[in-house]
């Protein structure tokens, strides 16, 4: 199996959100081929360019293809200051998100070799390099962290929309209503778990 993860949001924006996806990668090929031949979609994949039916349908073939997700979640209104009282860094909120996401997924992985695809877009490569280390360390010899070009990674793309759905509900922005009633039953049957973030670090 492999974990994608990617990101919606930011301090500015209210929330962070931070999806890890499980699916194999062929299975994310499958998702994305069905997607695109249905909506047309030609670009990349990303939750916050899609329309609410298409997010719905991206969410329907996730559940009905046995996809499952963590999502970190970080309210700007309730997330802990750092003692210190220096201001928190998207950064260190970023961080502390994926830790908490891939954290959740180890203990359920039973020693299967795992790897962990995390979206290299946001960051300068070489910070986000010492990231995915972290990550590695946390496998040690069960799996690989590696960084990917969301353009070349459905997985990545699904887990954007994921991350962007959960982002949406977090923030209370005007589609929130709409996308909680598609997450409900994925959140009642624990296709989607969420991990809230109290305090970094």
């Amino acid at each position: 199996m492999t974990i994608y993860c990617d990101e919606s949001g930011g301090l500015n924006a209210g929330a962070m959100t931070f999806a890890a996806v499980m699916l194999t990668p062929q299975v994310a090929a499958d998702i994305h081929a069905r997607f695109r031949s249905v909506t047309g979609l030609r670009s990349e994949l990303k939750g916050s360019r899609i329309s609410v039916v298409e997010r719905a349908y991206l969410l329907e073939l996730f559940d009905r293809a046995g996809g499952r997700a963590w999502v970190a979640v970080a309210k700007r209104d309730t997330l802990t200051q750092p003692p210190d009282g220096a201001p928190l860094s998207d950064l260190a909120l970023y961080a502390a998100l994926l830790n908490l996401a891939v954290g959740r997924w180890l203990p359920e992985t039973g020693g299967v070799c795992t790897d962990v695809v995390i979206d290299e877009g946001r960051y300068d490569v070489a910070i986000l390099a010492k990231v995915r280390e972290e990550i590695q360390a946390g496998l040690g010899r069960w799996g690989r962290a590696s960084l990917a070009d969301s353009r070349r990674s459905e997985g990545v793309q699904i887990a954007d929309v994921i991350a962007n759905s959960l982002f949406n509900i977090a923030v209370a922005s005007p589609r929130a209503h709409r996308i909680q009633r598609m997450i409900e039953p994925m959140l009642a049957s624990k296709t989607i778990r969420v991990a809230e973030l109290q305090q970094v670090a």
